[in-house]
C-alpha cells in the first residue's frame, strides 16, 4: 500500500516568494483581483491533489453522516467549495498581513478577559487550530500596540514569515517561533514570554513528525483521531491561564472567539496519562462545536482520522 506523507511534508518548497507574490498582487491591485489570479490555482490544485482532494471528500462525508442537518456531502462539488473557502482565508491571511482589516471588520467574543490577564502583567496561552484563519488575530496587537502575541509554528519558514511580516508592517507584534520539538529551551523561551506578559498561539490540532508516541486518541466528529500531547503538556509547564481562540468567518465578518480552558493546567504524575486524555478530548470537544459552526473552514487536507502507527 502507498504511503501517504504526515502533513509536515506537504508543505510547498516554494510558501514563501509564493505569498510574497501573492501579497504584492493583492496590495497593487486589491482583493477582486487577487481573487481572479487565485481560484484558477485553487481549481488546478484540486483537480491534480488527488490526496488532499480525497482528505476533503472523507472529512465531508464524515460530516454528512456526523451531522446530517449541515446538508453537506463529500461530492466534487462540495469539495470544491471546501478549497474555495480555502482561497478565500488566504486573502484573508493577506488582508491582515497588510494591514488592510479595521476594527470594523473584526468582532470579539470574551476578549475583554484576555485583555484583563495582561494588564494583570499575567501570559496567557492560547489553543489554536487549524480551523478558520489564526493570522486574523494579529489584528489584535495591530489594535493594541500592548499586546505582543508569539505564534508557535511547526515548520522552517518562522524567520522567513517573520521578515515578509516586517516589509508589510514593521510595528508589527506577531512573532513567529520556529519549533520542531518541544524542549527544555523551548519552554524556557516561552515561559519569559508568559512573564512579560504576552500572548502564546499553540496549534493544538495536530501532530508532529515521529511523534506516534506523544499523541493521544480521541473521540472527534463521530470517529478516533490523533491529537499531540506536546500543546497541553507545554501550556501546564507555563502554569499560566489558557483559553482556546478561533477566528471563524461568518456573514463577511472576522470573529473571534476567546473560550476559558483552564486557569493552569496540572498532570500529576500517578495520573498523568489519564489526565492528558481528559483534557485532550475536553480540546477536541470544544474544536467540534466550533467546526460545526463553519465547517468548510476546516483546512486539514490530509487524512485526520489516520491512527494507524504504520501510517505514520
Amino acid at each position: 500500500m502507498k504511503k501517504t506523507l504526515h502533513w509536515t511534508q506537504m508543505e510547498e518548497g516554494g510558501v514563501i516568494w509564493g505569498m510574497r507574490l501573492l501579497l504584492r498582487i493583492y496590495l497593487l491591485f486589491g482583493r477582486t483581483v487577487l481573487q481572479l489570479f487565485l481560484y484558477p490555482v485553487v481549481i488546478y490544485y484540486w483537480l491534480i491533489n488527488r490526496q488532499a482532494r480525497q482528505a476533503s471528500q472523507a472529512y465531508l462525508n464524515r460530516l454528512a453522516d456526523f451531522a446530517p442537518t449541515l446538508k453537506l456531502s463529500g461530492s466534487f462539488l462540495w469539495s470544491f467549495r471546501h478549497f474555495i473557502s480555502f482561497a478565500n482565508a488566504i486573502i484573508d491571511k493577506l488582508a491582515a498581513w497588510s494591514g488592510a482589516l479595521t476594527r470594523a471588520d473584526v468582532q470579539y467574543h470574551r476578549r475583554n478577559e484576555i485583555i484583563a490577564q495582561i494588564r494583570k502583567g499575567q501570559g496567557v496561552v492560547l489553543l489554536g487550530s487549524h480551523l478558520g484563519n489564526l493570522e486574523v488575530c494579529r489584528v489584535i496587537a495591530d489594535f493594541d500596540k500592548s499586546l505582543h502575541i508569539n505564534v508557535l509554528i511547526h515548520n522552517k519558514h518562522a524567520q522567513k514569515f517573520n521578515r515578509l511580516l516586517k516589509q508589510t508592517s514593521d510595528s508589527s507584534q506577531l512573532n513567529l517561533i520556529q519549533v520542531t520539538e518541544i524542549t527544555a529551551a523551548t519552554s524556557m523561551l516561552l515561559q519569559d514570554k508568559i512573564d512579560g506578559g504576552e500572548l502564546v498561539i499553540i496549534a493544538a490540532d495536530r501532530s508532529l513528525p515521529g511523534s506516534q508516541q506523544h499523541v493521544t486518541k480521541v473521540n472527534f466528529l463521530g470517529g478516533e483521531a490523533l491529537m499531540p500531547q506536546g500543546p497541553f503538556i507545554l501550556a501546564g509547564l507555563l502554569k499560566c491561564p489558557i483559553y482556546t481562540v478561533f477566528c471563524l468567518k461568518q456573514q463577511g465578518k472576522h470573529v473571534i472567539y476567546f473560550d476559558h480552558f483552564s486557569d493552569m493546567l496540572n498532570f500529576p504524575r500517578k495520573t498523568r496519562e489519564q489526565a492528558i486524555q481528559q483534557i485532550t478530548q475536553r480540546y477536541a470537544e470544544r474544536l467540534q462545536t466550533y467546526c460545526l459552526k463553519e465547517p468548510l473552514q476546516w483546512f486539514n487536507f490530509f487524512d485526520f482520522w489516520r491512527v494507524s502507527q504504520d501510517d505514520e
